[in-house]
């Protein structure tokens, strides 16, 4: 990704939150990513992390209108993706994809209730709505909304070592083409360089 691109949609980033009256904490650890797919706009998102506890993360997200966050799972992690302005497509397998196994039902909790549903459907979830994904469920989302401000709260996080992709060809961290200054330090520049 050029660095250009990444300040811009961090404060394409700023000017929803600040529109909707979302107030980020001081210094919050911000990073963007297109999974290396090279098409931010296709295909990204913008992560800001606002806690990291040994035994949870919280995190808001922010993606424009049809932004997919591709098909992956965590074998570690569980978590709860809320909708905090918006609308937010999401679809699931439990386990991963397979088209023959398109019809086996599976649990899973949305908005606190348990509901069972096909691997592969598609879920809608509106401001306020939220899904718990435990480990072994692979999900994808978009919004289907102008833009979609997004909550996780979940266990530990390690983005590194447990994210998990059905195309093997995509990293949760991408390399930067420096063509500007950067507005922040993303937690991306530190994974890549290796510093703590």
């Amino acid at each position: 990704m050029k660095r250009s691109e990444v300040n811009e949609a961090i404060k394409h980033a700023l000017e929803v939150f600040e529109k909707h009256h979302w107030v980020l904490p001081p210094s919050p650890k911000w990073d963007v990513t297109d999974f290396g797919l090279g098409d931010f706009k296709s295909s990204g998102l913008i992560l800001i992390n606002l806690a990291e506890e040994k035994e949870y993360c919280e995190k808001l997200m922010f993606a424009y209108p049809n932004q997919v966050t591709p098909l992956h799972t965590h074998k570690k992690k569980k978590e709860d993706i809320i909708v905090r302005w918006g609308a937010l497509r999401l679809e699931l397998w439990d386990g991963i994809p397979d088209e023959s196994r398109r019809n086996e039902m599976f649990e899973v909790q949305i908005s606190g209730e348990k509901q069972t549903i096909k691997n592969g459907s598609q879920i809608i979830l509106l401001a306020g709505g939220r899904i718990t994904l435990t480990p072994g469920i692979y999900h994808a989302f978009w919004p289907i909304s102008e833009a979609c401000i997004i909550g996780e709260v979940s266990t530990a996080n390690d983005d590194l070592n447990d994210n998990f992709f059905i195309d093997t060809n995509i990293g949760r961290f991408v390399e930067m083409e420096e063509d500007e200054p950067a507005l922040v330090r993303l937690v991306s520049d530190k994974v890549i360089n290796n510093e703590k």
